[in-house]
């Protein structure tokens, strides 16, 4: 069991446990909604996704968009997935990324939606 995030209290105020799949997911979206340079001792942490939504919605920024979500993705995660797909969807109130992938432990296929609220 890992410790839960966001990182939070559980019903008996203690910290908040996940199991191996919901930790897997919450490392993903750590690494979708994180800047470079928001983390003090892993600057290049992070995909930089959030400041690519608002460029103008051009096929150009959809595939660099998805790349960029592929390449952290590998980088940050590489060891505990293979990214199959992984797609960005913006529209006015809110951001929805789509991601396909293998658990490399176990072999098991998964396809998680993240979804953001724009600032």
């Amino acid at each position: 069991m890992q410790v839960d995030f966001p990182f939070h209290a559980d019903s008996r105020g203690r910290t908040a446990r996940a199991d191996e799949a919901s930790h897997l997911r919450d490392l993903i979206e750590q690494v979708l909604f994180t800047t470079p340079g928001e983390r003090v001792n892993r600057p290049t942490f992070g995909s930089g996704l959030l400041q690519l939504v608002f460029d103008p919605n051009r096929q150009e920024v959809a595939t660099a968009t998805q790349m960029l979500v592929q390449s952290s993705l590998q980088q940050w995660l590489g060891d505990r997935i293979e990214v199959e797909d992984a797609t960005v969807q913006g529209g006015e109130a809110k951001l929805v990324v789509r991601v396909v992938y293998r658990v490399v432990l176990t072999q098991e296929r998964r396809v998680e939606e993240f979804e953001r609220e724009r600032p």
